[in-house]
């Protein structure tokens, strides 16, 4: 299984080409806030049907802290929700499917990525 980022599931909903995998619960917040109100219980309800949601548990918190704090010791920078998102991947052993080339920094960091566009 691996785990879709915020961009790739985007691009899965927008052209309607579903993806098998699962989701951070941080990419979950992204796709909901972009969404107009009366929608976003029935997309919420839809992506939850469709993708195991990965919340935040001790693992994951533990593995955001070590990676923020190697990033800040080699002064490299990340969006923190991709941040939380990386390390969702990284705690539960997943491959990261995105197009945001940002997370290719992350790779040193023990994060298996793919990439499936080039983006961001």
């Amino acid at each position: 299984m691996s785990l879709i980022d915020t961009s790739v599931a985007i691009d899965s909903l927008q052209y309607d080409e579903p993806r098998t995998g699962a989701v951070s619960v941080i990419t979950l917040l992204e796709l909901l806030r972009g969404v107009t109100e009366d929608k976003r219980a029935e997309l919420k309800k839809h992506l939850e049907d469709y993708y195991p949601v990965i919340g935040i548990d001790n693992k994951l918190i533990l593995e955001y802290c070590h990676l923020s704090h190697s990033l800040r010791a080699s002064g490299e920078t990340i969006p923190e929700a991709d941040l939380i998102i990386a390390a969702t991947a990284i705690s539960r052993g997943l491959e990261l499917e995105s197009s945001d080339s940002h997370f290719v920094q992350l790779q040193s960091h023990g994060l298996k990525l793919r990439l499936a566009g080039a983006s961001g």
